[in-house]
This record gives structure tokens, sequence and C-alpha cells, in this order.
């Protein structure tokens, strides 16, 4: 990973849309710190398109796409996108989102996983979910560490699940979809986009991004990405000296300074 500060003025030309992840990317310990939040507008105001691409649920995402300066919101690792169309709000759902049936698999593994790693809990957050299970290993306490996190995904994949450990879930869901080829299929069908490798940058965390990582030559990590550097094999382009949302901050305002 090279500094942030190489990434040149001819790469900056070519953004159009500035993807990112939002825990621990644009967060700092939980909560979206003024630098953050101030760079999304200074984005917004520039005339780049910002999309969060996060493992959060549809109840956040419906908050987030209508009160921040965002053009989308991809949720739930890749199940759908909101957006907003002639001041409309609409959903992308991917098309191979498992229905109503989804729910019972998910409850198996839900089960299979609290019992298999004693002090996992389902996310906060579940109300707000339609098609995943979030499980909690390092957002509210007990922290139990990536150790734990690691036997939450082996259970979810040996049930037939798909899985990703973020800074502080385990996602599982079912369907043939991630955050990478959702946003590649909005991209093409609703924005238009074709030339994603010059006219996006990606700023993610954690081993769940990786996907993004290994696709988008314009990819950046937040400081704190460098305990997983041992655990991802694409690992971003790009690096900030600053964690969280500080990092976030960081790099946008090297963005904006050409």
């Amino acid at each position: 990973m090279k500094p942030i500060k190489e990434l040149d003025a001819e790469r900056v030309s070519k953004l159009k849309y500035i993807l990112c992840d939002i825990d621990d990317t644009i967060t700092t310990n939980g909560k979206l710190p003024a630098e953050s939040y101030t760079a999304l507008w200074k984005l917004y105001d520039a005339g780049y398109h910002v999309i969060p691409v996060t493992g959060r649920p549809a109840g956040w995402c419906d908050l987030i796409i209508r009160e921040w300066p965002v053009k989308g919101g991809v949720g739930e690792n890749g199940a759908f996108v909101y957006y907003f169309e002639e001041n409309h709000l609409k959903t992308f759902t991917h098309p191979s989102v498992f229905g109503v049936e989804a729910r019972t698999k998910l409850g198996a593994v839900k089960r299979a996983c609290l019992e298999g790693v004693p002090g996992c809990r389902v996310a906060k957050d579940q109300f707000a979910r339609i098609y995943d299970l979030a499980v909690d290993f390092n957002e509210d306490p007990p922290y139990l560490g990536f150790e734990a996190a690691e036997k939450i995904k082996d259970i979810c994949i040996s049930m037939g699940a798909n899985a990703k450990v973020s800074s502080i879930h385990v996602n599982a869901w079912f369907g043939n979809y991630d955050k990478l080829m959702m946003t590649k299929l909005f991209m093409k069908e609703i924005l238009n986009e074709e030339n994603l490798m010059e006219n996006c940058i990606f700023f993610g965390d954690s081993p769940n991004d990786e996907p993004m990582f290994s696709y988008f030559p314009n990819s950046c990590a937040v400081a704190n990405i460098l305990p997983f550097v041992g655990k991802i094999r694409h690992l971003s382009t790009f690096v900030t000296t600053l964690e969280g949302g500080k990092g976030f901050a960081e790099a946008i305002d090297h963005i904006l300074s050409f």
C-alpha cells in the first residue's frame, strides 16, 4: 500500500464517484466525526457522487440516503441499493436475493453461531435488516476479537451461507452477491456508468472490503487496516496515515487539493 499522497493529479482528474464503507472507515469509535461529515459535504459541493457501500441494514440506509449528501447507498453487503430518482426514493434489489425462505435458513445459522461461539450475539441493528444476519463480536461488549469472528464465519459457511467479517460484525446471507457485485450492477444498470476503473475510488478498512480493494485500481484504506494486513490477500492501493474518520478526511482533503 502506498501513502495516499501518492494518489496523483491524473488519477484524481478522472474521479466522479467516491465509494466508501461506513464503520471504522468514515466513523471513529462508532461515531461519525465532524471531520468525515464535513468531508462528505465538501465532496458534494465539489460535484463528486458519494455512495456508501456497507454491511449496515436497510433501516440505516433509508436514513442515510435521505439525510446525508450521497448519491445512493449499497446496504446489507450488496443486497440492495437505495437511491433517489426525480425526488422519489427507489430500491434496486440484487436479482439473486433470497426471499422469505432465507429467513428460516438464517434462523438456523443464528442458533448455530450463538451455540458455537459463547458470548457472540445478534447485532442490535438486526431489527432493521431485511436480507441478512449480523452477528456482533466487536461492536458492543463483550468484545470477542477476530479469532471468534473467524469461528462465526466458519459456522455460517458450513451451513451454506455467504459470510464476511467486518470490523464489528460477521454478516451472513444466502444469494450470489456481495458489495462489489452489487456496486458494479448498480453503476451499470441505474447510473449508466461503464468506466468504473478510472471514475471511482473506494475507501475501506477491513476484510469484508477485500473484493472492492481487489477490483478498483483506485482504492484506499484508512490506517486501521494495518492489523488485518496478514488476513487480506488483496490490499488497497493506497493507505492513509490516520485512522477512521480522520483518515477518510485526510484522503478527501488530498483529493480536493488538486
